[in-house]
């Protein structure tokens, strides 16, 4: 479901600041499906046999619920930027664990700064995206982090329109590779993705109406 409206990320972050065990995991659910398709897009095919998206998600989510003392912002930007930071971390040592295994001396700066380059490319891919649905952000999606809005409206979509979104959008596949990954030819994999272009801009248009 899209994160509800009503709940003011500032206000979550302000209870949390004061001791509110609940206000953090309340806060933490917002960002569940944001994270997820951020971790997904890091991890390439072989990796994912491996290490669950879901995974380094739910350890992200526990080091951020853990170290929340540690976060200095106030607004929801801020708190986003933070739960990203922790999110590469959590990916690098991935990397580090199933790929440059060996490479000791420079590992760990090279994962790191590799990881945090793709994740704002992911970044800057979903605002691309959210802004080719429409000509201005709703009211939903200003009250709300930008990718995050969106990562909850894909999260609404079908698993075969989430895939193919994903694939073309966030792993920038060309058709033939997509259609090759969802086993399905170019010419179905292409309908397949305007299909959910245009239910991922209907549940946008609904966000923007409620």
């Amino acid at each position: 479901m899209i994160a509800d409206s009503s709940i003011r990320p500032s206000e979550l972050i302000e209870q949390a600041r004061n001791g509110s065990s609940l206000a953090v995991g309340r806060l933490l659910e917002l960002y569940l499906h944001y994270l997820k398709i951020l971790a997904t897009t890091q991890l390439d095919q072989k990796l994912r046999h491996r290490v669950s998206p879901s995974d380094i998600v739910q350890e992200t989510v526990c080091e951020a619920h853990r170290d929340f003392h540690q976060f200095r912002g106030g607004s929801e930007r801020e708190f986003v930027a933070w739960l990203r930071k922790i999110l590469v971390n959590n990916l690098a040592r991935v990397v580090e664990r199933h790929v440059l295994a060996g490479k000791r001396d420079v590992r760990r700066e090279f994962s790191l700064q590799q990881m945090q380059k793709a994740m704002d490319r992911s970044t800057m891919q979903m605002d691309a995206l959210l802004i080719a649905q429409g000509d201005t952000p709703s009211e939903v999606a200003l009250e709300h982090e930008r990718g995050v809005y969106l990562a909850n409206c894909i999260a609404q979509l079908p698993e075969d329109y989430r895939t193919v979104v994903m694939l073309r959008n966030f792993q920038s596949l060309p058709f033939s590779e997509v259609a090759n990954r969802m086993e399905r030819t170019s010419g179905a994999v292409r309908m397949l993705w305007l299909r959910a272009l245009e239910q991922l801009k209907r549940l946008l248009e609904e966000g923007e109406s409620t």
